[in-house]
């Protein structure tokens, strides 16, 4: 069997690798060089595996690169979308490529530790945008490929679509959360430094984002965070009739914007999804 990777950012690039080191024949596609060479064997390939950017702009949620990235998966082949993507989109891009089989399989690799979260998952969701036989047997082929990890199920594509952003929305509420305790001991004269060991030593508080002073200033930063919380913020507001849910998110996100634009972090990335007239704190 070759498993195919389209898209070589750090995360098909470290999948591939790993693919690669576990003794898997890998074929990987890209628009860079050496990779573009490769678009007629990423056809022969017969599970491909896509990383793909899907980015939040100011006109929204893009499947653009993603829906491109699949014309170049052969007929009959299984498509695996690594990329995150909102709810119900694996279904809508499963009944458009009628000829593939796809699966929705969220990614959850920290940009620093990538190589090593890769290679050691916490957990592997496979998603099925149809309960059918052939996506059922799709499903476990592709379990069978990924390395092993403590926690695995198969669900529907829409439930894996948002585990992927309860991930990263729980991430990004967090890091915001404790910025905002970090303002108010500063305002009460408390030094943060005792706070923070507490905070560390506390096994059901999050390490990994429980410190407000963190890279190159403060707040949720990251190709992903400034985008999905944006990009969920937009569907909640489409689909979910509660005034109070949708304030609490937009809190979020201006306090988010203010953390960023005042430390000076990640601000080509906040123009990115906001443009150029970021909205105001």
């Amino acid at each position: 069997m070759t498993i195919g990777f389209i898209g070589q950012g750090f995360i098909g690039k470290n999948y591939a690798d790993d693919f690669e080191a576990r003794g898997h024949m890998v074929v990987r596609y890209a628009l860079e060089e050496p990779y573009v060479q490769n678009v007629d064997a990423i056809r022969e390939c017969d599970i491909v595996f896509i990383a793909v950017p899907t980015p939040t702009t100011p006109e929204g949620f893009s499947t653009e690169i993603l829906e491109d990235a699949l014309t170049h998966v052969g007929a009959g082949k299984i498509a695996v979308i690594k990329s995150t993507v909102l709810p119900g989109t694996t279904r809508r891009l499963q009944e458009k490529h009628s000829g593939l089989t796809i699966l929705m399989s969220p990614e959850f690799l920290s940009e620093a530790t990538a190589a090593y979260d890769a290679a050691h998952p916490f957990s592997n969701i496979v998603g099925l945008p149809v309960d059918d036989e052939v996506h059922q047997k799709a499903a476990e082929a592709v379990h069978a490929l990924l390395p092993a990890a403590p926690y695995a199920t198969m669900c529907t594509s829409d439930q894996a679509e948002l585990i992927k952003y309860a991930h990263n929305v729980s991430g990004y509420t967090q890091i915001v959360t404790f910025n905002m305790l970090y303002e108010l001991s500063q305002s009460l004269g408390a030094d943060w430094a005792p706070i923070e060991q507490a905070l560390d030593a506390d096994p059901m508080i999050s390490r990994r984002y429980a410190h407000p002073l963190h890279k190159s200033g403060r707040g949720a930063g990251g190709h992903c965070f400034i985008k999905d919380f944006a990009a969920l913020r937009g569907l909640y507001e489409q689909v979910v009739n509660d005034p109070a849910g949708k304030a609490a998110l937009v809190a979020f996100e201006k306090k988010n914007i203010e953390l960023l634009r005042n430390t000076h972090k990640d601000l080509d990335l906040l123009r990115g999804v906001y443009g150029d007239d970021v909205p105001d704190a």
